[in-house]
């Protein structure tokens, strides 16, 4: 959410952010927006001055009633209660006028940075950089869920008589190579002096609407019905809910975290071939990282939390790339993205195994997330950045270390957590 001062003294920056995020239809939301702070501002100053008023003639009451003058005091009174029920609907109105504000203000996008690329979709985002060399072998590589049905490490039929479509049941050494890549990636992060927290997987309405857009709550979260609770679609969620409303003394910060969570998004929409199996899925598993920091520091951070990401696929020797979000690409709260896609040797392409982002003060102010240093209080910066999430990234992973007899290899890295296995046959 944007300061009100931002929009109300720059509103041609705040339109020209909405046109290159293509929203156009929001265009009308600024001006809308800024008239409606105008007469709450307004409704709020002549509250102040009426209770300033009441405050003088209630202190006239008690000097008239210490003088004996009762009759002069009664009509004073008269004159307090007059006022005392005009300053109740006047608080009304600012309450009602203050709400629209800040429901409209909840709609309109977050600036970009500067040098984001502008596009209207992930189809016109930019590669940045290619780390390892991809291979396709002389070999066909079958489809993922081909490769673990052969080694016995799915069951996708059950899963779909016990839960439906976007399910599975992952068995034996596929199950096992999930969980060490799991244990791999929280250990990855708390050598690099992150800190370890399993949060709720369940999160307030508060906290959802804090932390993401209406439009991707519609289309992510799952509601659980009677109560006010939504189950998480990243850790992110109620990691960065931890800190609303609070007040942290600069020296604390930056809080660095690596969270593990189970996550569950609705997937609306029909998608293709390439996305069966277990890379768009209802419930999956995934290792997360964020920071909450100063607003100086956010960019470095931006850029630690994204190199982690290609560091750890590149222990695993993983071929990946990055690529920077384009404005249409970007979700409104976000301020700057990139994507971190690892090679597909089947595909003979890239796709999507991370997302780093850069949220700027848009979900502390939401949230109500401080800090106070020696130049006052001010909002602090979130950023948030999948570490690993084992469905999709097995799929990188089974695909780049699959030999032609269905066998696969296990690097060095993960061996330990195999039980010392270096191939799954």
């Amino acid at each position: 959410m944007l300061d009100m001062k931002l929009v109300r003294e720059n509103p041609d920056i705040v339109k020209q952010n909405i046109k290159n995020k293509f929203q156009d239809d929001k265009l009308p939301l600024v001006d809308e927006v800024i008239e409606l702070d105008k007469k709450s501002r307004a409704v709020k100053q002549e509250a102040d001055n009426l209770r300033a008023e009441r405050n003088t003639l209630s202190k006239q009451i008690g000097a008239l009633m210490g003088q004996g003058k009762k009759e002069e005091a009664e009509e004073v009174k008269k004159k307090v209660n007059e006022k005392s029920d005009y300053l109740a609907k006047l608080e009304e109105n600012e309450k009602e006028l203050q709400a629209k504000v800040t429901e409209i203000m909840m709609v309109i996008p977050n600036i970009i940075d500067a040098d984001v690329p502008i596009g209207k979709d992930d189809s016109e985002n930019v590669e940045v950089e290619k780390y390892g060399e991809p291979v396709v072998p002389d070999f066909e590589i079958p489809y993922h869920t081909e490769i673990m049905e052969k080694l016995n490490g799915i069951d996708l039929d059950s899963a779909r008589r016990v839960a439906g479509n976007g399910f599975y049941y992952l068995m034996g050494d596929i199950a096992r190579l999930h969980s060490a890549v799991i244990s791999y990636a929280r250990d990855f992060m708390i050598d690099r002096g992150f800190t370890y927290c399993v949060p709720p997987f369940m999160i307030r309405s508060d906290v959802v609407t804090g932390v993401m857009s209406f439009a991707e709550m519609d289309a992510m979260m799952y509601k659980i019905e009677g109560e006010d609770l939504y189950l998480i679609g990243t850790s992110e969620h109620s990691m960065i809910g931890k800190f609303i409303d609070t007040m942290i003394p600069e020296s604390e910060l930056p809080k660095t975290l690596t969270s593990y969570s189970p996550c569950f998004r609705k997937e609306k929409g029909a998608h293709g071939i390439e996305e069966r199996g277990v890379y768009r899925i209802h419930q999956f598993e995934k290792q997360e990282m964020i920071v909450v920091c100063r607003p100086d520091e956010s960019r470095m951070w931006f850029e630690k939390l994204w190199q982690n990401t290609v560091d750890l696929f590149r222990s695993l020797d993983i071929p990946v790339r990055t690529l920077e979000c384009c404005s249409g690409d970007l979700a409104d709260l976000k301020v700057k993205s990139i994507d971190v896609e690892a090679w597909s040797p089947r595909q003979k392409k890239y796709f999507e195994v991370g997302s780093c982002s850069n949220l700027g003060d848009a979900q502390a102010r939401r949230l109500r997330i401080r800090y106070k240093g020696t130049d006052g209080k001010n909002f602090a910066h979130t950023l948030n950045n999948t570490v690993v999430a084992p469905p999709r990234m097995l799929i990188a992973f089974l695909e780049n270390n699959l030999n032609e007899d269905g066998s696969v290899n296990i690097p060095e890295a993960l061996r330990p957590y195999m039980g010392g296995k270096d191939v799954i046959r």
